[in-house]
């Protein structure tokens, strides 16, 4: 049985569960460039955990709704 910490990749199912998005999505984004994925056969395509790591760094986060267009004079 293969142990899940010494992988180097998810699938894009377990990719998209760790974004708490859809499988579907996870699809679309890898299809814009968005997500980033090895394809390793005609048929497979596999995150990177890096790529993954580094897209969830908190550089690459946009502000959330509370902090978007809001006056900060008070």
């Amino acid at each position: 049985m293969e142990n899940s910490e010494k992988r180097l990749t998810y699938t894009v199912e377990e990719a998209a569960d760790v974004l708490g998005i859809s499988r579907n999505l996870a699809y679309e984004l890898i299809r814009q460039g968005r997500l980033p994925a090895i394809r390793i056969s005609q048929k497979r395509l596999v995150v990177p955990k890096a790529a993954l790591a580094k897209l969830l760094l908190p550089e690459n986060r946009v502000p959330g709704p509370d902090k978007v267009g809001t006056d900060q004079r008070g």
